[in-house]
């Protein structure tokens, strides 16, 4: 930071707690490895990665004998909370949040919380707006933020490219700006934090790029209505694992 004349207060650094690590007595140990990698004091935002605990092990991916199958860990959700909600009181963290939860897996969390998530990560975007938990979510003041807002080009597995269809292309030349600056914006509009991933610094710039423009009613009806509702990212090798977030929509 300091080679780019940046002070640490004008940075909001992100982390995640990994599935391997949702025991209680390991949540510290794997935000403090964090903090060593980053070369930081603190976290500004500690995200729960997913509801769905790993076996701990020297294995990210720690994996059944069939070399697939996550081998699951049966951490009560509320449990890994309890010892995030440590670390802000550690000083190691500024807030905590979910990622990939479901409804009722935030309802659990609301119940038996100390220290409320501030935001929830999920998958959203125009093949899959996720609107109804979006819209649970920002109702209790909980923020949202949308990762693959572009339906993740990069490593598609969808049906169609929303970088190249022509209806989102039609709605673009109108407003003078890319696909890609309409499906943020269209993510923007709807009161949802958008976090593209782009190596390319020409796509980076262009992405920010999204604040001079307004989508109107119509478009918006439109950006929300014509996509597939397809979920990109399902995690079809822990679809046996207890807090498996997504049944309700497979």
């Amino acid at each position: 930071m300091e080679h780019l004349g940046l002070r640490r207060d004008e940075m909001f650094i992100v982390s995640k707690l990994w599935c391997t690590h949702f025991r209680p007595e390991l949540v510290q140990k794997c935000c403090e490895q964090s903090l060593s990698d980053l070369g930081l004091h603190y976290i500004d935002l500690y995200l729960m990665h997913s509801p769905m605990a790993f076996q701990p092990g020297a294995s990210i991916f720690p994996v059944e004998s069939d070399g697939v199958t996550i081998s699951i860990d049966k951490v009560p959700l509320t449990d890994t909370w309890n010892a995030m909600e440590n670390l802000v009181d550690a000083g190691l963290v500024k807030s905590i949040g979910l990622s990939n939860c479901n409804k009722h897996q935030i309802v659990r969390i609301l119940t038996e919380c100390r220290i409320k998530p501030v935001n929830l990560q999920i998958e959203a975007h125009v093949n899959f707006p996720n609107s109804e938990l979006v819209s649970y979510t920002q109702s209790l003041g909980i923020t949202v933020t949308a990762y693959a807002p572009l339906g993740s080009p990069g490593g598609f597995r969808g049906k169609t490219n929303l970088l190249n269809e022509k209806w989102i292309s039609d709605i673009g030349i109108r407003k003078g700006k890319t696909n890609a600056q309409v499906l943020l914006r269209y993510l923007i509009q709807r009161g949802l934090i958008v976090i593209p991933k782009s190596v390319k610094p020409e796509r980076i710039k262009e992405n920010a790029q999204v604040f001079d423009f307004e989508l109107t009613p119509e478009e918006m009806h439109l950006l929300n209505t014509m996509g597939l509702n397809e979920r990109q990212f399902c995690f079809k090798n822990q679809m046996h694992h207890p807090e498996y977030p997504f049944h309700g929509d497979q």
